[in-house]
């Protein structure tokens, strides 16, 4: 066999082990392969995704109350032991638990609300109505809205698994009092009044009930 000849087939065959080597390394590639992801894209995925893993700023919290305060670490608790829990949900329901509980208890009718409070509360409010109904008052309401609503505070007791909001409301209602005789003695029915009311919620998390309780009033 010729020299050239020879050293021609050396050639391929070292070719054909090279080839051979290559894909054995890196594989082969069928179909449809998405284009390499820029180092900067990658690297911006890697930390947002790392934001997610240790917790990154909740939207549904910051939004509320201040990142990184202690309220915010108790809502983040609560979302923990309670994935589906969503603050900005909470806040809607209580508004219009507000409404409902208040213009019950200017009713004198807790019957309807009794669920809604814990015992102390139940009872502070029934001690006013019995004392407005041995008075002969009678309160005619008008609910008007809430101008605010705001979170003044939330705690968590890791524990008993209970959460507490205490939310701040700016309600505007029209109200008078009339005497046995039916004669008004406060408020004006053309007037609004506004006032600040700070309720606590307490719920444990978790829980099948969805109903938050109301647990303490104050302004």
């Amino acid at each position: 066999m010729n020299s050239p000849i020879l050293q021609l087939l050396v050639l391929a065959g070292i070719a054909v082990f090279l080839i051979l080597r290559l894909r054995s390394v890196l594989g082969t590639r069928e179909g449809y392969e998405k284009p390499p992801v820029p180092v900067q894209r990658e690297k911006a995925q890697r930390r947002r995704d790392f934001e997610v893993i240790e917790g990154g700023p909740d939207e549904d919290i910051t939004d509320h109350v201040p990142d990184g305060s202690d309220s915010a670490k108790a809502l983040m608790a609560m979302k923990m032991a309670e994935p589906g829990f969503s603050l900005t949900e909470f806040l809607g329901g209580s508004r219009q638990a507000y409404e409902m509980i208040l213009m019950a208890f200017e009713r004198g009718d807790l019957a309807e609300i009794e669920d809604l409070l814990s015992e102390d509360v139940y009872a502070s409010f029934a001690e006013v109505v019995e004392q407005r109904e041995r008075e002969g008052l009678t309160i005619e309401a008008t609910f008007v809205g809430v101008g605010d609503v705001t979170v003044k505070e939330a705690t968590f007791d890791r524990e008993a698994g209970v959460g507490e909001i205490t939310v701040r409301f700016l309600g505007e209602l029209t109200s008078v009092v009339r005497d046995r005789g039916g004669d008004i003695i406060e408020g004006d029915p053309n007037s609004i009044k506004r006032q600040k009311d700070v309720w606590t919620f307490s719920r444990r998390m978790g829980a099948d009930d969805p109903n938050w309780t109301l647990v303490a009033t104050g302004e």
